[in-house]
């Protein structure tokens, strides 16, 4: 069984962590609702989980599309989680993740790079699909193109 460890230490700050992995690198968490200013002093535990399902898919479409020999100049990933108001807890009940590739691409490539990953892959999208319908979009050099619903 795989094993993660990972540390939180409260900072001065009321609801602001830093939580560390085992080779010393950190992220800032804190509930920016929490706060006058709304602002607080890192990310939110729930922007976390849509930023990890990023993160996750964004790995693994990179190693498909290098072992697909296609190359490309940049890509970014934008994702949108949706959850109720006013419930607690307030779980995520849709995400859309759009991904934006400039470069020489296949579009079919990009496209099974991206099914592969979200839909067997990434163990967050695995995780988060069983409260949450998962929807993708993604462009190629501006070119759009509908993903399907996972």
């Amino acid at each position: 069984m795989g094993h993660v460890n990972v540390s939180l230490e409260k900072q001065t700050a009321d609801f602001h962590f830093r939580a560390f992995n085992a080779n010393g690198n950190f992220v800032d968490i804190d509930d920016a609702t929490a706060y006058e200013d709304g602002k607080g002093n890192g990310v939110g535990p729930m922007q976390l989980l849509v930023m990890a399902i990023g993160g996750c898919s964004g790995v693994d479409i990179v190693s498909i599309l290098q072992k697909s020999r296609q190359n490309f100049t940049s890509f970014r990933i934008e994702v949108d989680g949706y959850k109720p108001d006013g419930v607690s807890p307030s779980v995520f009940e849709r995400i859309d993740v759009a991904f934006h590739f400039e470069g020489d691409l296949d579009e079919t490539k990009v496209r099974r790079s991206i099914d592969l990953s979200l839909g067997k892959y990434c163990s967050v999208a695995r995780t988060l699909e069983k409260t949450a319908k998962i929807y993708y979009t993604f462009t190629i050099n501006g070119q759009k193109f509908e993903g399907t619903l996972l």
